[in-house]
């Protein structure tokens, strides 16, 4: 008897080097952290600056899914403002992806428990270190995305601040630049667009609202990280909206 094949993870993405685009990543990602040893002088910081320009580049994949060449144009915004303003919280920036991915569908993939389970951890680490809007949005993608509907990751969001991040004065300008003008963009970046690409295990396109879902769960994502502290987490958020939004500004998604 032919047994039914084992459901995949849909927040499972890993890179494919044949496409040019995840060439440019994951050689943007070693020069930032060569270029972040050199400037901030130790390789905790350097890591933090290439994981910060890498995260960018994957949240602009998710959002953008027809355009590559925002990502690539986001990496360098967050790495430039991770090296200026030092690198934010990763886990932040994990949780944002990971909450993104579901909700766009690149994968095509419902969410196993497997996932479920995943979103529960990212989103109880980014809330224990402060960074309570990317937690929301990590538990909350599967409350937004009917075939992965879960209450689990929920929970996460409850985890009490155990960490704070301290950063203030110049440290922060550059993130929270980034992020307002980001959220300034918002009527052109959460505009109704078509979408195209396929989705990675599925005979399928991406469905154009589920995209449209992602963008405006970011950008109330990151409006209310300004709000509440903790921007320089959202740092590679921010650049995705910001070079996803400029595109479209370009495009003219909004006519005056």
């Amino acid at each position: 008897m032919n047994k039914a094949p084992a459901p995949q993870p849909a927040l499972a993405r890993p890179l494919d080097f044949s496409f040019s685009s995840n060439r440019i990543a994951a050689a943007g990602m070693v020069g930032a952290v060569l270029l972040g040893r050199v400037v901030r002088g130790n390789w905790w910081q350097a890591l933090g600056v290439g994981g910060a320009a890498f995260s960018a580049w994957a949240i602009a994949r998710e959002l953008d899914p027809d355009s590559p060449e925002t990502a690539n144009a986001a990496l360098p915004v967050a790495a430039a403002a991770a090296l200026i303003g030092e690198p934010g919280n990763p886990l932040a920036a994990f949780a944002a992806l990971s909450g993104l991915r579901l909700i766009a569908g690149t994968t095509g993939e419902d969410a196993t428990p497997v996932d479920h389970q995943g979103l529960l951890v990212q989103s109880a680490l980014a809330a224990a270190t402060g960074n309570r809007s990317a937690a929301l949005l990590a538990s909350a993608a599967p409350l937004l995305t009917p075939g992965s509907h879960s209450w689990l990751p929920a929970l996460g969001v409850l985890m009490p601040r155990l960490w704070r991040d301290h950063a203030a004065g110049l440290t922060t300008v550059p993130a929270a630049l980034l992020g307002l003008g980001a959220v300034a963009l918002t009527p052109a970046f959460t505009a109704p667009e078509p979408v195209s690409s396929p989705c990675d295990r599925a005979p399928r396109t991406v469905k154009a609202q589920e995209v449209q879902r992602a963008r405006q769960a970011a950008v109330v994502s990151l409006a209310l990280g300004l709000g509440g502290g903790g921007v320089r987490g959202l740092v590679p958020l921010a650049s995705a909206v910001l070079t996803v939004g400029l595109r479209r500004v370009r495009q003219g998604a909004v006519k005056p």
